[in-house]
């Protein structure tokens, strides 16, 4: 049986998903999934970002910030783990610096 799947998931989000023996903790479907929602949603937050970069928020951390605190809402349908990796995936889009979005906080 062939794998079709032409999307590259980066190793990053794959991480999210892993074990301490790096195996993966839900189905390769679920992983592909999840991902492609993370992604898309990276991608759509970023014209939201740039507006209030120029508009409303003078500092790329604070507006960050507070993209992170709304995705880390249960209402926003992604993990707290799923928040962190679209806020640094916005930044790396935008060019921002989210390092401090890097470093998973201790549970």
């Amino acid at each position: 049986m062939s794998d079709d799947y032409q999307i590259h998931i980066p190793p990053s989000f794959f991480a999210l998903y892993t074990d301490a023996r790096q195996r993966l903790a839900e189905p390769i479907a679920t992983v592909r999934e999840r991902y492609e929602v993370c992604e898309d949603l990276a991608n759509h937050l970023v014209a939201h970002a740039q507006v209030l970069n120029h508009v409303e928020v003078p500092s790329e951390v604070e507006i960050l910030t507070r993209i992170h605190d709304g995705l880390s809402t249960p209402e926003a349908g992604v993990s707290v783990a799923e928040a962190r990796w679209i806020v640094r995936r916005l930044a790396e889009l935008l060019g921002w610096n989210g390092e401090p979005f890097e470093h998973q906080p201790a549970d």
